[in-house]
């Protein structure tokens, strides 16, 4: 009889653990419902943090657009002091890299926001552009000043 006592109360103990720790549908609905909250909070905060980045990157580049234009302008000047026979080679060569400045500023403000891995590539391959761009304007004037 004891045996079965304390076999009925051990049931008992661990059914009730079992109900105890069990959540009910409604509840594990209204936990989805939190969640879905909380994930769509996160995805609109990265959205948030993304779209800054591509516009804090689009002022960044248009300075850097910019400075390249001051450097063309300076460049043009210079071909005024050189010689006859230099003068058209420099003309092309710095009409050339104007033309590249323009083609890097119609991409970047082209650009449409198409995700944060398609931009991040976009970006890298950008940089590597401008950074021979600017290289480019650096040799152009090392050559002029030999």
């Amino acid at each position: 009889m004891k045996k079965s006592i304390l076999t009925l109360a051990t049931t008992v103990f661990i059914t009730s653990i079992m109900l105890t720790n069990c959540t009910s549908p409604s509840q594990k609905v209204e936990n989805a419902q939190e969640d879905v909250v909380e994930a769509n909070k996160n995805l609109e905060k990265a959205n948030e943090e993304y779209l800054a980045d591509i516009d804090n990157y689009k002022r960044q580049t248009d300075e850097r657009v910019a400075a390249n234009d001051k450097i063309i302008a300076d460049l043009k000047a210079r071909i005024e002091i050189d010689k006859k026979g230099v003068k058209e080679e420099y003309r092309k060569k710095v009409a050339d890299l104007e033309q590249k400045n323009r083609e890097m500023k119609i991409k970047m403000d082209d650009y449409k926001a198409d995700g944060k891995e398609k931009w991040e590539q976009f970006k890298n391959e950008f940089n590597h552009d401008m950074d021979e761009l600017v290289k480019a304007f650096k040799d152009l004037t090392v050559k002029n000043v030999k």
